[in-house]
């Protein structure tokens, strides 16, 4: 089983991006759950959503406490949250940003970059003041996790995206391209 844990803040699409992962990984034929983990439900706050997926039915009901992978659309968020808290050894850390993944300290984890907000705001995804990276960041997990292609993501992205489908579809393409591996 691969377990996925989202970081975001409330509004900017971490339980969607977590819900169109999880139609990704159904439609390449995995066995899928996602759902969402907050407290106070408001714009800004911080905000969890979780997948698991595997090619056998899944029957755990319980929140995702040791992933394989983190995905952090705020990257503002790990200063107030441990990202990596239960990531396991090796596990692969997905983080929204223009600096290279040798610049943040996660020893003994992968880490991957992209600028999703950059992304975001040239496909005119939310605004530079409050960018939707969701899709975009997606398109960074199928190039540094790589067991959902991206092919399914962009399929999904369209299918399921509320607004600007061919906007957000073409974020988590340019993403996947954008992404820099630290490993």
């Amino acid at each position: 089983m691969y377990e996925v844990r989202f970081h975001g803040r409330g509004g900017q699409g971490a339980v969607t991006a977590a819900n169109i992962l999880a139609v990704a990984a159904f439609n390449q034929g995995y066995h899928v759950q996602a759902f969402p983990n907050f407290g106070v439900e408001r714009r800004g706050a911080p905000v969890e959503a979780y997948v698991r997926m595997d090619s056998a039915p899944i029957e755990i009901r319980e929140q995702v406490y040791t992933p394989d992978a983190v995905v952090v659309l705020d990257p503002s968020l790990m200063e107030v949250v441990d990202v990596a808290r239960g990531l396991k050894e090796g596990g692969v850390i997905i983080i929204n940003s223009a600096k290279k993944p040798e610049e943040f300290n996660f020893p003994g984890y992968k880490v991957a970059t992209v600028d999703a907000t950059e992304i975001a705001v040239r496909n005119r995804l939310g605004s530079r003041e409050a960018p939707i990276v969701n899709t975009a960041i997606l398109g960074a997990y199928a190039r540094a996790v790589g067991n959902v292609d991206i092919e399914y993501v962009v399929t999904a992205v369209r299918n399921e995206a509320p607004v600007k489908k061919e906007e957000n579809a073409k974020a988590a393409r340019e993403a996947y391209e954008a992404t820099v591996l630290g490993w």
